[in-house]
């Protein structure tokens, strides 16, 4: 049997004004083992799916598991598959987080899967492929090189991508027990902007990649203000404005939602309990249990673990 391990990092995308383009990759990693299994061993042609973890209780284990269908599209994209494959996901990122799951899942299947067949796609590949499955770049592109990423679609669908130099900080994540798709969350958006919140995040979005170079932290607030879509998904999860309002008293410089929500990410030279704290009593109030974590940044991006034969 020929065996792949890759990790992933989790990733906190948008930070404030960088809609869909700016992500931070953390410490938190998810694990993808796939194994390819000769005909004499398998017993079926159906993969073997299994979860322990986050999301071990929801997850699919069946052909509609993320892993697996990314895995499946990269097989597709060579002209190679295994005669059956077992996968086995370890995951530490929490599922519908905003902490980009399904980013990690989808690059955990394919980099395992290039690997495993040696495929040779390369990484411009891979990412094409990652974006086109999550629809855009700014989770798959700061878990697969680590750090601060800034990431943008050409007018013909091929990815630019700056990596962006980040002080070493951590960051508070507090995760409410709020289920809100992604998809409603964008949905909670509206077609159009005005000009004028336009301007602003432009503005802003300089400024919060210029702070978190600069580890400036009184600079790192007002630069992590956003019009485009904070004001209307902090309304969809209870009590998030509280909790924005909680973790800056309680020292944080700057706050933002995760992704689309419904985590919450505090960014803060020190005080991270009592951040972490401030935020789920906040969330408490309202009736919801929380989760938190303190995360240093996640310098490299994905990584193979072993390999074996």
């Amino acid at each position: 049997m020929n065996s792949i391990t890759v990790t992933v990092p989790a990733t906190t995308a948008n930070l404030g004004p960088g809609f869909d383009c700016l992500g931070l990759a953390l410490e938190l990693r998810n694990v993808v083992t796939l194994t390819a299994v000769s005909t004499e061993t398998a017993v079926s042609h159906t993969p073997s799916i299994t979860i322990e973890g986050e999301g071990a209780d929801k997850l699919p284990a069946d052909e509609s598991n993320l892993v697996y269908q990314a895995a499946a599209r990269l097989f597709e994209r060579v002209g190679v598959r295994p005669s059956a494959l077992r996968i086995h996901q370890q995951n530490r990122i929490p599922v519908g987080s905003g902490l980009g799951s399904s980013a990690a899942a989808v690059l955990g299947g394919l980099l395992a899967a290039n690997a495993l067949v040696d495929g040779g796609l390369s990484d411009a590949d891979i990412l094409q492929m990652a974006t086109e499955m999550e629809h855009h770049p700014d989770n798959v592109v700061p878990a697969f090189y680590g750090g601060l990423t800034l990431a943008v679609a050409g007018e013909d669908g091929r990815l630019h991508i700056e990596q962006l130099p980040i002080s070493p900080m951590k960051v508070v994540i507090v995760l409410p027990d709020f289920d809100l798709p992604t998809a409603e969350a964008r949905a909670a958006l509206p077609t159009q902007a005005p000009l004028a919140d336009a301007v602003f995040n432009i503005g802003r979005a300089g400024l919060v990649v210029r702070a978190l170079a600069r580890g400036d932290w009184p600079a790192l607030g007002p630069a992590m203000q956003d019009k485009l879509h904070q004001p209307y998904r902090i309304p969809l999860i209870p009590g998030m404005a509280a909790a924005f309002a909680a973790a800056e008293t309680a020292g944080a410089a700057a706050v933002a939602l995760s992704g689309a929500g419904p985590s919450v990410a505090a960014f803060a030279p020190d005080n991270h309990g009592a951040i972490a704290q401030a935020v789920m009593d906040a969330f408490t109030a309202v009736g919801l249990a929380s989760r938190a974590w303190t995360l240093p940044i996640a310098q490299s991006g994905w990584a193979s673990v072993s390999s074996r034969s």
